[in-house]
């Protein structure tokens, strides 16, 4: 318990360090875009190989591509509501053609260009702390499986580090541009991370002894959500703001995470 325990703080803290960074510095974009890139690429070893491909093991094909749809399905839904909750209003043309997520504005982390309406009302950055939330908790649930049949779980812990890290420097940074004291900023995200330590004890601790099958849902339904927000958000994101630069960053956040798989 003691090393689920120790997993789930290290996996938890980079939200804690993301927000203390973005409530006080303002950084290159193409760092930012380097740092989104790299976390995809560690989250498609974990999703293929830490996620997935225990889902089928333990539930089969039929039971794991049911539960990837769904993760899918609800992250993809809710995370539309979130963008059109992130930019209310009549949308304008800027806004149409605005690849990725409304929610992640990583302008309102940078350094060279004024964030958006969104950001600057707080909206954007309590809409991403909602949405690392919701794809958080059924990855951390699939960390604790994992650390439970002995299967290690590094990749996965690396892959929730590197993407939680510039989520919450770029959803702090928002609340920051809306005017929200700093300490209230960094305490909401703390209080994400705390929930994300709880759902690796619940993955360690009560769902320990569950037959397979019912493990493997929550493993596929991990897999689907990250799929989603790959797709959706952090992708998307990526290579509109970092050039040439994000495709070698993926690929060596893939090449990390493997070799941790393997470990």
């Amino acid at each position: 318990m003691v090393q689920t325990l120790m997993f789930g703080l290290v996996a938890s803290s980079a939200l804690v360090i993301g927000a203390l960074v973005g409530v006080r510095f303002e950084l290159p974009k193409r760092l930012l875009a380097i740092l989104l890139s790299f976390a995809a690429g560690a989250l498609i070893t974990a999703l293929a190989f830490e996620l997935f491909e225990d889902a089928y093991e333990r539930g089969g094909i039929g039971l794991a591509v049911g539960g990837l749809f769904a993760g899918a399905v609800v992250f993809t839904v809710l995370s539309a509501l979130l963008d059109r909750w992130a930019q209310p209003g009549p949308r304008s043309r800027d806004a149409e053609r605005q690849q990725g997520s409304a929610k992640l504005d990583p302008d309102a982390a940078a350094d060279d260009k004024a964030p958006t309406a969104a950001s600057a009302g707080g909206a954007a950055g309590l809409a991403l702390l909602a949405a690392v939330t919701l794809d958080g908790v059924p990855e951390n649930v699939a960390l604790g499986v994992s650390l439970t049949e002995g299967t290690g779980g590094l990749a996965l812990l690396a892959a929730i580090f590197v993407s939680n890290l510039p989520e919450s420097l770029v959803g702090a940074a928002s609340m920051r541009e809306q005017g929200m004291a700093r300490g209230r900023a960094v305490l909401l995200w703390t209080v994400c991370g705390v929930l994300l330590v709880l759902a690796v004890l619940l993955g360690a601790g009560p769902l320990a002894g569950s037959d397979p099958q019912t493990i493997s849902l929550p493993l596929a339904f991990a897999a689907g959500a990250v799929i989603a927000s790959l797709a959706d958000t952090l992708m998307p994101e990526a290579y509109e703001h970092g050039g040439p630069a994000v495709a070698l960053s993926t690929a060596a956040g893939f090449a990390l995470s493997f070799a941790l798989s393997l470990a």
